[in-house]
């Protein structure tokens, strides 16, 4: 929970949170543009210099709230995550038998594939994870609380399962998802779509095997 909460602190802390109405609404109009530069041209191509002028604002204010180009993204990156943490928490929050569960867990796969294809800022942000350390954090942190999610899940379909190993196992599942999903929108749709189908066999076999 420590290394969460450490994750969490270095993201938001590069930049001001926002306390009034009028602030926060220009947080929102610098990221919203910011997210249209970056669908436009790619996060590489985006400068604060334009996302200062598509938000009608002087390029001193737009860096009273973000320092620079990596805390928009990493902004950005944090929402995504809070989207995808709802649909897990939601999608699991009903099962209650390991039929149940698998069957909740694997929909929840082909949601959060079809989430990365359907958005094209997501996809630009996630595929330069591995070469920004403040997005591996936040990654990291994201997988843990998914997987926590997972894990809890699952030990309320099976008491008897040992809870360390289901967090372990869980945590593991869901960075390696992660990973997947990165994966499989960095190659052709067809080899994407088997990558990510590959996936889903080969965690729902290591739930159920885990569950004997």
């Amino acid at each position: 929970m420590n290394e969460i909460v450490q994750a969490e602190n270095e993201a938001t802390a590069v930049r001001r949170e926002p306390t009034q109405k009028r602030s926060r609404e220009r947080v929102e109009r610098i990221l919203a543009c910011a997210s249209a530069l970056i669908e436009k041209s790619g996060s590489d191509a985006m400068r604060m210099s334009d996302v200062a002028e598509m938000a009608g604002i002087s390029i001193g204010s737009l860096y009273q709230y973000f320092p620079d180009k990596g805390a928009i993204i990493r902004t950005l990156a944090e929402r995504y995550n809070v989207t995808g943490q709802v649909c897990i928490a939601e999608g699991l929050q009903h099962a209650r038998d390991r039929e149940g569960l698998r069957k909740a867990f694997g929909e929840l796969i082909d949601v959060y594939y079809a989430m990365f294809l359907a958005e094209p800022v997501m996809r630009d942000i996630w595929s330069g994870t591995q070469a920004d350390k403040a997005l591996r954090d936040i990654d990291l942190a994201d997988s843990r609380i998914n997987g926590a999610v997972l894990a809890a899940a699952r030990a309320r379909v099976d008491p008897t399962a040992d809870g360390a190993e289901l967090e372990t196992s869980s945590f593991l599942i869901m960075q390696l998802g992660e990973a997947t999903m990165r994966l499989a929108i960095s190659v052709e749709r067809s080899e994407g779509d088997a990558l990510v189908e590959q996936y889903k066999r080969m965690v729902l076999r290591e739930m159920v095997e885990a569950e004997r």
